[in-house]
């Protein structure tokens, strides 16, 4: 039995604790959460909060070293030009960028990640780092012979998939997948997600065949002359099982029929800003009742996966956009950024929050030296003061996966930032 303690505990369901201690048993989850009184004080983080480590809903390990790409172009272009670079990389260089971004999200604390992969070599990134994942095998086309690379790919990572990490299907977008493609991946009985509503781009070119789409016109296909919500429900594709990221520009009766349907929303904050496809509308989304989670995205869009500063942007883009000061609080978006991601992943009885029964994934969290120190709310406190930089450890399933200027990993970060240059050319 290890027991994990801090000045703080923050189980998520439930109040915080002060001076609180985390058991964990000898199979990985969570034995008891309770005051160093009850538990003992085993391994002590001073001056710490420990939490449940976040849940990113929608990331793309891949891309970790994409930051800045196409940094101001329009939606349909800036998406070009990465698909452009990315034809440049081998699989070996694609496996060193997502090498990378698994300690990246480490580092940050997230201890799952629900991640839409090219080429598979997010999941063995994940299972090497100790990184929970469902990874999303990527499928673009407008016939089921679009599935051939899914499992090509599939057959490559079966010997890393297992109970952490689990294999989920991606057919991109409506603009790059027919619904005979939807309906060839939901068929699979995967988890699923897809990328909706995003761009303000979109929806013309769905609905009605207009707009420049000439940089993917090689992906693009034909318009269904329904938004991307509406085709999949009319077809018999929504369901508990899909995942939606974005959903900037969804109407009322879309927000209707995926709440209807259980569908579970990823939202990008940070990304859907730096791309200027707009805000959006969170309340309206958790209103509905429709499970949603805050994700980081991927450095192509977003220049990090800093689930910190994303807990930050999403506060801020909440209560601008409500013009309300109690639009989202800090311990709401916590709770979006940990058990949300969980729910919209499918996987809050496991993850994302300190239960007895859970699995023992946690962040340690130092505000020694923070401008919210001495701590008046620690939750307050670890959204609004936390940072990569203030993570000192990071387990899954009870085990140390990230100590803060101990852990020794494998030098992959040369070989990707030489991918990065080839991708410069």
């Amino acid at each position: 039995m290890r027991v994990v303690s801090a000045n703080w505990v923050i189980p998520v369901e439930g109040e915080p604790i002060a001076d609180g201690a985390v058991a964990i048993g000898d199979d990985g989850r969570i034995a008891a959460v309770g005051t160093t009184d009850d538990l003992g004080e085993g391994e002590r983080f001073e001056g710490c909060v420990v939490a449940p480590g976040f849940v990113d809903c929608h990331s793309h390990l891949e891309y970790a070293l994409y930051a800045g790409f196409g940094d101001g172009l329009p939606f349909v272009p800036w998406i070009g030009l990465h698909i452009r670079r990315k034809e440049r990389l081998d699989l070996d260089e694609m496996r060193a960028i997502a090498a990378v971004g698994a300690r990246e999200c480490l580092r940050s604390g997230i201890t799952t990640i629900g991640d839409c992969s090219f080429s598979g070599a997010a999941a063995e990134a994940a299972a090497q780092a100790g990184l929970a994942a469902v990874v999303f095998l990527e499928v673009f086309g407008t016939d089921e012979r679009a599935l051939d690379r899914f499992h090509e790919n599939r057959s490559r990572i079966e010997a890393v998939l297992s109970e952490r990490v689990r294999l989920g299907i991606s057919p991109h977008a409506p603009y790059t997948c027919s619904l005979d493609v939807f309906r060839a991946c939901t068929a699979l009985g995967l988890p699923l997600q897809t990328h909706i509503a995003e761009s303000p781009a979109e929806r013309p070119w769905l609905v009605e065949g207009v707009g420049d789409w000439t940089p993917l016109a090689e992906f693009l296909v034909p318009p269904s002359g329904e938004t991307g919500v509406r085709m999949l429900a009319g077809a018999g594709l929504l369901g508990p099982s899909v995942s939606a990221a974005h959903c900037v520009h969804v109407d009322g009766e879309e927000i209707e029929l995926l709440a209807a349907h259980g569908v579970g929303v990823a939202h990008c904050p940070r990304s859907n800003g730096f791309l200027g496809c707009g805000t959006a509308p969170l309340l309206d989304l958790l209103e509905a009742g429709i499970p949603v989670g805050i994700a980081t995205d991927s450095p192509a869009s977003t220049p990090s996966f800093d689930m910190f500063e994303e807990l930050r942007t999403a506060i801020v883009a909440a209560r601008a956009r409500e013009r309300r000061p109690d639009a989202l609080s800090a311990a709401a978006a916590l709770e979006l950024a940990t058990l949300g991601g969980a729910r919209v992943l499918g996987l809050d009885g496991e993850v994302g929050s300190l239960v007895p029964g859970k699995w023992a994934d946690l962040t340690v969290i130092s505000l020694e030296g923070s401008p919210l120190e001495p701590v008046e709310d620690p939750v307050v406190a670890t959204v609004l003061g936390g940072s990569p930089e203030r993570v000192a450890a990071t387990l899954v399933a009870g085990e140390d996966r990230y100590r803060r200027g101990t852990s020794a990993w494998p030098d992959s970060r040369r070989a990707a930032r030489r991918a990065r240059s080839r991708m410069l050319r």
